[in-house]
């Protein structure tokens, strides 16, 4: 699963690196947790330009009735997305990119013992996108539009497997494009592009518990132990 990443370059950075036209206003995040609002390119069906949006993280469906639904609804498994009523509208339609530069996982411990966190990252500390679905939905109350997201996950790669047995899903660059495209739907090409990135070109490090609350910020929670 993910649970908890980071994203910590500036706003030019993001912009370059994902072909923008603007420059969003970014600070460095740290310790991203579910339910706050995460950066997310998306694909303009009108002109074809990528764009950046905040877009909360925990999918609502646009046929839920309550938006807590999104609390249980960060990830998105990338064997069944297709096929879920939660998410398959959004991969047909609505696939987008979330911006990421690290993500923390915890590592099983002995019986009595705390998990340990890792921050995983790519060796060359760059940005990097994982995979994602975003929804609208309208509120039966105030008709107000919500727009949120979801993290696609899949098996571990080696680097990955003695921490957890799944990781999210990180897109080569080379696949942006038909990622985006919300005019584009081949379930076979897409979810071939759902596979576990290249372990060799990722790094895992051990860090302090300071990560497991939500309410730190801040480089400090990346130190190495």
């Amino acid at each position: 699963m993910c649970g908890r990443f980071a994203q910590t370059h500036a706003g030019a950075d993001v912009a370059q690196t994902f072909q923008l036209a603007a420059v969003p206003e970014l600070s460095p995040r740290y310790n991203i947790a579910p339910s706050q609002d995460i950066s997310v390119i998306v694909q303009s069906r009108r002109t074809g330009d990528r764009l950046h949006h905040a877009k909360r993280w925990g999918l609502v469906p646009g046929w839920s009735k309550d938006v807590q639904i999104g609390n249980k609804l960060i990830n998105a498994r990338s064997e069944t997305v297709a096929d879920k009523p939660a998410f398959r509208d959004a991969f047909q339609r609505r696939r987008c990119l979330i911006v990421a530069d690290g993500f923390y996982e915890w590592q099983q411990a002995p019986k009595g013992q705390a998990k340990q966190p890792h921050l995983i990252r790519l060796k060359a500390r760059s940005l990097f996108a994982f995979a994602g679905l975003w929804e609208r939905w309208r509120s039966p109350q105030t008709d107000e539009l919500h727009f949120s997201c979801t993290i696609l996950t899949t098996a571990a790669n080696t680097l990955m497997a003695p921490i957890h047995h799944r990781m999210p899903v990180i897109l080569p660059s080379a696949a942006y494009d038909v990622w985006l495209d919300p005019t584009h739907y081949n379930r076979g090409e897409l979810t071939a592009l759902l596979r576990p990135y290249e372990a060799a070109s990722m790094e895992a490090i051990a860090i302090g518990t300071a990560i497991n609350h939500p309410q730190n910020e801040g480089a400090a929670v990346q130190a190495p132990l």
